[in-house]
């Protein structure tokens, strides 16, 4: 046995000198793609489409797979793309998901491919902006399948690739998104065994990679309350039963939940109400008040708990000055907590820290904004990434906010989110397959 253990090393070492020399591969074409990558970020960037409208999007994107010899299915969950890449040699199938859909914010950055897209959105005449990163997340997808595409021939395993409509939500009445994919078989034919993604943040330095295990991103749940009371002339508020004041009073007690119900040293959690609508002159009292807000939890007791004192403060509020609360929640909208696997996240973060360097990985908080990504990771073991993309020596406190018409992310991280994305695939099937 002494005799034939150089031989043995040796054979057990040849895997793991290809796999080396496949992710080097890898590596360098990444590199040499951060030109066509920025080309389509800013042309998706320059196009931006609302969810369930991404139809030119959609159309780049199948045009594109197709040419890579995938099998391209469109039309998933309104206009979803899925491209199926089988490599040469069997072994587990690895899901990749890219969010497509813009927001209604008016663009006002000062970039050459800033969109001027408008469109109607629930009545109102509104621009059109990729405030969020979903065109940089498409277009790191794209490379990636282009790369991966260009070694099919050694891979162990398949990769369905995922473009996705709707994540950011859709008008009551509305369905998309992932969840209405996984409902449509996303995730079967060929049957996906993990799924990987990742989001660009803008306060997150360039060049790092952030994770979490566990509960990452919020559950959320949006709310509607309509408050109804009497109407009367403004100078006569005694023959009223104010809706106005009702609200007022509904949503300083909301916050209560928060600060007196919620066993904060376990979970955050936040209720916020957005948007109040009612009335049309200063000396009418309206009859009736209409409230929108949102709801962010990090486990399913917790969940439960704000449902049901929301509706307990808001009913009870309104009875007490003699008015009606009607309370919807869910009201259009319902992502549960975006949880990433633990035991696959250890198994895969020593890849994470090889791509990125381990002095630029980074254990993130919990993140009280909420990702339809675990509408997937509900079926398969999951992990959700985060890309750094705030320029090298800004401040992340006065980085533009996500959801904000001064959105703005840094372009040269984007190599580096198509590594992670290839290195998680690659490695998994190496310790996957058969």
């Amino acid at each position: 046995m002494k005799k034939l253990f150089p031989v043995l090393l040796l054979v057990y070492s040849i895997p793991a000198l290809a796999q080396t020399s496949l992710k080097n591969t890898v590596s360098k074409k990444a590199d040499s793609l951060e030109t066509q990558i920025v080309a389509w970020r800013r042309d998706f960037h320059e196009h931006p489409e609302l969810g369930n409208h991404e139809f030119r999007t959609a159309g780049v994107i199948a045009k594109y797979l197709q040419s890579l010899g995938l099998e391209v299915k469109t039309g998933v969950a309104t206009t979803g793309v899925v491209g199926i890449l089988r490599g040469g040699h069997p072994g587990p199938v690895i899901a990749l998901r890219s969010d497509m859909d813009a927001l209604p914010i008016t663009e006002r950055t000062d970039v050459p491919f800033k969109s001027t897209v408008k469109t109607t959105y629930m009545g109102q005449e509104v621009g059109v902006m990729h405030a969020c990163g979903h065109d940089s997340h498409m277009a790191m997808l794209m490379a990636t399948a282009q790369i991966l595409a260009s070694i099919k021939s050694e891979l162990h395993g398949t990769v369905k690739f995922i473009f996705q409509p709707a994540e950011e939500g859709l008008p009551p009445g509305e369905k998309g998104g992932a969840e209405e994919m996984v409902k449509e078989g996303v995730l079967e034919n060929p049957k996906v065994d993990v799924i990987f993604g990742q989001h660009i943040q803008s306060y997150q330095p360039v060049g790092t990679i952030a994770y979490r295990p566990g509960g990452d991103m919020a559950a959320v749940n949006d709310l509607q309350i309509i408050v109804k009371g009497r109407g009367s002339h403004g100078a006569y508020p005694w023959s009223a039963v104010d809706p106005i004041v009702t609200s007022a009073q509904i949503i300083n007690n909301l916050q209560t939940i928060v600060s007196r119900n919620l066993h904060i040293t376990d979970n955050p959690g936040v209720v916020t109400i957005g948007a109040i609508n009612g009335g049309n002159r200063g000396n009418v009292i309206p009859e009736s008040i209409t409230m929108l807000g949102t709801v962010r939890t990090f486990s399913a007791a917790d969940e439960k708990l704000f449902i049901e004192r929301i509706k307990q403060i808001a009913t009870k509020t309104a009875e007490a000055n003699g008015a009606v609360a009607e309370v919807n929640i869910p009201y259009s909208t319902h992502y549960p907590v975006t949880y990433n696997n633990p035991e696959l996240v250890a198994e895969m973060l020593p890849t994470l820290q090889t791509t990125a360097g381990i002095d630029h990985i980074i254990l993130r908080q919990a993140e009280t904004g909420a990702e339809d990504f675990s509408f997937y990771e509900q079926k398969v073991p999951g992990i959700f990434i985060h890309l750094g993309g705030l320029p090298k020596g800004a401040d992340p406190a006065t980085a533009p906010a996500h959801h904000t018409p001064n959105f703005f992310i840094d372009e040269s991280g984007f190599p580096l989110g198509v590594k992670a994305l290839c290195d998680l695939t690659l490695d998994y099937m190496s310790a996957h397959s058969k």
